[in-house]
């Protein structure tokens, strides 16, 4: 598959760039200085605010923290409405527990 996304899936990651992006200019940092914070280059830092998926999380994570927006990372996956949805129907059909 190599490192091309489905659309939809790029279009996320272009959002998100374009969303640490914001919050860099916010902060008034250049992308040098973010780079230097986040100990990597300035043109993964470019590939970041372009949406790359190629940079590695633990980098996206370095630069989060560098902006404070570190705790962003615990939003991922939080709300689980499908694997919620799927748990309780599993559970609909109840079991014993087994006698011990």
């Amino acid at each position: 598959m190599g490192t091309r996304l489905p659309r939809k899936l790029e279009q996320k990651m272009a959002i998100m760039g374009e969303q640490i992006k914001l919050a860099r200019l916010r902060r008034n940092l250049s992308i040098a200085q973010v780079a230097e914070r986040a100990t990597c280059s300035p043109l993964t830092v470019s590939r970041i605010e372009k949406g790359s998926p190629t940079v590695s999380i633990g980098i996206y994570a370095r630069v989060l923290y560098v902006l404070q927006l570190e705790d962003d990372l615990l939003l991922i996956a939080k709300e689980d409405t499908l694997g919620r949805t799927l748990q309780d129907l599993s559970l609909k059909h109840r079991k014993r527990a087994s006698a011990k």
